[in-house]
């Protein structure tokens, strides 16, 4: 079974729950930031995600970029550092819709792909 690390915004959160539902049916064993939905200190919840990210036991890693306060494919800046930690750790690191343009040069150099919805995608 492949390990799956899903980011992503937590006004986002019901869009990520939909997700790992999706990708547990593919067969993936779905890994979220439980910390930051439990409401934990931003310390803890970063720090026990990041942790997450960097267990050689995962290999991808999915920012669920959903559309946030009218923006579309909206990345954060903790998610941001998510996939710049990903990236330093040689993490498969995948955006789910289209890449969010502010950061367009930082993620196509890092090599993150972007799957514009389709999770069939992430087994390429």
């Amino acid at each position: 079974m492949k390990n799956i690390v899903l980011c992503g915004s937590m006004k986002v959160k019901d869009e990520i729950v939909r997700i790992q539902k999706l990708l547990e049916e593919k067969g993936y064993n779905v890994l979220l930031p439980v910390e930051c939905m439990e409401g934990k200190p931003k310390v803890i919840a970063s720090r026990a995600h990041f942790d997450r990210i960097v267990n050689p036991n995962n290999e991808y890693i999915l920012i669920v970029n959903a559309t946030k306060n009218g923006i579309e494919n909206y990345i954060g800046p903790n998610s941001f550092a998510e996939i710049a930690f990903a990236f330093y750790h040689n993490k498969k690191t995948f955006v789910l819709n289209s890449f969010y343009e502010p950061y367009l040069d930082e993620l196509e150099g890092w090599g993150v792909l972007e799957l514009h919805g389709d999770l069939d995608k992430i087994d390429i």
